[in-house]
């Protein structure tokens, strides 16, 4: 595997690479650590991970734009190492656009597979922070790489319709379902009502805003928690403005489920008119499915959609009057949070949970 973060902080990649090691395939995943948080080697679930950390020009240079062609390089001359020392691996699983062509280089070189694992539509996740040329740039190279490939896995039904019109290679829905660690529902350990959100922190995901929403309201609280990037640092500083806010940081894996758990409610609050956005789902809606606790969801977006169909949140409108209303409706009535919640657990149980959709993951494996 390729992946362009360190590991640590992708549940998907994690779950997708234990899945796969408990099912008898030796798995490798080279990884970019542009922080140098983690050891150069090291395993993990008996995953093996080797990072590349920000060295010379990839150190010098400060935006990925840049460094991501050098990232490709070196991402393909350690894959050509480690398969010439210790590991002659037969499948290349790329996650994200921003391996895809280290992916190729590889099955060129060497005559692998190539599985192309697309979390995202990296034009439209980009489009918002730099120029029209580079998104029109991002989709022409996806259009070119992805029929290099040998199998497409995608996160959601609107991401396999875009695949389906460049491309003619299988594509499988592969969601980022949880574990059904919990059989049953029980009402949140939290005394006072408790919104909870692990994720990256965006002006585009509604921060601050949340944070003054919650701050100013009465018998509330909000745990935050993410990865250190984005507005992390801005927020982890604004949320000491408020008493109610509690910030954690960067959380282990394990930890999420639990904390969600113990949580009232989880949110998803993000800008409808990001294309990106309006056609993913978020690791946080399976996560509040699996914990039974209700979601707030964005109206005009597929997660939104999901949610009212569900019947497992509730969807709001992006401002924050719509925001704050929703939040009091759901503090002052625990029978319609538990109500939600219930569907939620339900809906993981019936089709929204790891055990189904990595026997899709599998199939791929066996049948590439």
């Amino acid at each position: 595997m390729i992946l362009s973060n360190s590991f640590m902080v992708d549940p998907r990649v994690h779950k997708e690479a234990k899945t796969l090691v408990e099912n008898g395939h030796e798995i490798t995943v080279i990884v970019w650590d542009r922080r140098r948080e983690y050891k150069t080697e090291d395993t993990v679930d008996n995953i093996r991970l080797i990072r590349i950390h920000n060295k010379g020009l990839l150190k010098i240079l400060q935006k990925d734009l840049f460094r991501n062609p050098l990232w490709w390089r070196k991402a393909y001359k350690k894959g050509l190492e480690i398969y010439k020392k210790d590991f002659k691996f037969d499948i290349v699983h790329c996650h994200d656009l921003d391996t895809l062509q280290s992916g190729v280089w590889l099955k060129e070189k060497l005559g692998t597979k190539l599985v192309y694992d697309a979390h995202e539509l990296w034009g439209h996740l980009i489009e918002k922070n730099v120029p029209k040329f580079v998104v029109k740039k991002a989709f022409s190279m996806e259009k070119k790489l992805v029929k290099k490939t040998d199998h497409i896995i995608t996160v959601s039904t609107p991401f396999m319709e875009y695949f389906k019109t460049i491309t003619n290679k299988p594509i499988t829905l592969v969601m980022n379902c949880k574990d059904l660690i919990y059989p049953k529902y029980e009402p949140p350990k939290e005394k006072k009502f408790t919104l909870l959100y692990i994720g990256g922190m965006k002006k585009q995901r509604f921060f601050p805003e949340i944070i003054d929403i919650m701050g100013k309201l009465q018998n509330v609280q909000l745990i935050l928690a993410g990865k250190t990037e984005d507005l992390y640092h801005e927020m982890k500083n604004y949320s000491k403005k408020y008493n109610n806010i509690k910030f954690l940081g960067t959380i282990p894996t394990e930890e999420i489920l639990p904390l969600t758990r113990s949580a009232h409610a989880n949110f998803i609050i993000v800008n409808p008119t990001s294309k990106h956005y309006q056609k993913t789902l978020f690791n946080k809606q399976f996560e509040a499915m699996v914990c039974g606790r209700p979601i707030i969801a964005t109206k005009g977006t597929f997660a939104g959609e999901m949610t009212e169909k569900l019947k497992c949140g509730i969807n709001v409108e992006y401002n924050e009057e719509s925001v704050k209303k929703t939040i009091i409706q759901l503090r002052d009535n625990p029978s319609l949070s538990e109500e939600l919640g219930k569907n939620a657990l339900k809906a993981a149980k019936d089709k929204y949970n790891w055990e189904k959709e990595k026997k899709k993951l599998l199939t791929v494996y066996k049948e590439i």
